[in-house]
């Protein structure tokens, strides 16, 4: 819930929505957006839930990410993944094309399609996961979305994404200008902090869509994680 440095949860048009024909544009901005995974703990958030899964992994896996942008973060589970013996194939999907071009080179396969309608059949990926890309999503989208990854995981669904703060706003927000993030990364960073998550909301969105409330997890860097088995619930369908 909202409280002294928990801001009430706010929508609002990111930049670079309306700036896709910008294909320089949406490349720069990604590229901060991997920058800033590294610098503010979204990879190392990310590849923690998923560790968890590591011990249930075939020693061939497949994991699709969901939102991918640079592809970055299945770049990093495929190296986690390695030092635990399993050989990751990674699958990079994003709704850009020109965003699913530039993560051809850190992933298996890089696909253009849409989170709400998953390219894939039933089942038919060991784990899908996605980073900071939930929080774009509100309502019936987001229930679609948390859905579509339930029913394409075989054996493990991961979230990760921001926890909304007033310090996480305004700590983007400062070091952006020494990083030399552009100003559409600016503004749409701090914006995606304020669509973020409570641990309760994050659970509660879950549970709302699939029929299980997972246990939700503080990372650093204002990050919150959750996983859970995939599940043929009621209220998947």
């Amino acid at each position: 819930m909202p409280g002294l440095l928990t801001p009430p949860r706010r929508y609002g048009k990111e930049l670079l929505d309306s700036r896709q024909e910008d294909e320089r544009l949406v490349l720069r901005t990604v590229e901060d957006i991997r920058r800033s995974n590294i610098i503010f703990s979204g990879t190392r958030s990310a590849i923690t839930e998923l560790a968890l899964h590591f011990a249930r992994l075939p020693k061939a896996a497949t994991l699709l990410d969901v939102g991918t942008g640079r592809g970055d973060i299945p770049h990093a589970a495929a190296v986690a993944a390695a030092a635990h013996d399993i050989a990751l194939t990674t699958l990079g999907l994003d709704a850009e094309p020109a965003i699913a071009r530039a993560a051809s080179g850190s992933v298996s396969y890089a696909i253009c399609g849409s989170g709400l309608a998953l390219p894939f059949g039933d089942g038919s990926v060991d784990v899908v996961m996605c980073s900071q890309t939930l929080h774009h999503f509100r309502g019936d989208e987001e229930r679609a979305l948390l859905r579509e990854m339930n029913r394409v995981a075989r054996l493990a669904v991961v979230v990760s994404d921001l926890q909304r703060s007033w310090i996480a706003a305004a700590g983007f927000w400062v070091a952006s200008f020494p990083l030399r993030f552009h100003s559409v990364t600016r503004h749409d960073g701090v914006l995606s902090v304020m669509r973020g998550y409570t641990p309760a909301e994050l659970s509660t969105a879950v549970f709302d869509a699939v029929g299980v409330q997972p246990p939700v997890h503080r990372r650093l860097g204002f990050r919150v994680t959750t996983s859970w088995l995939p599940t043929a619930s009621e209220c998947a369908t």
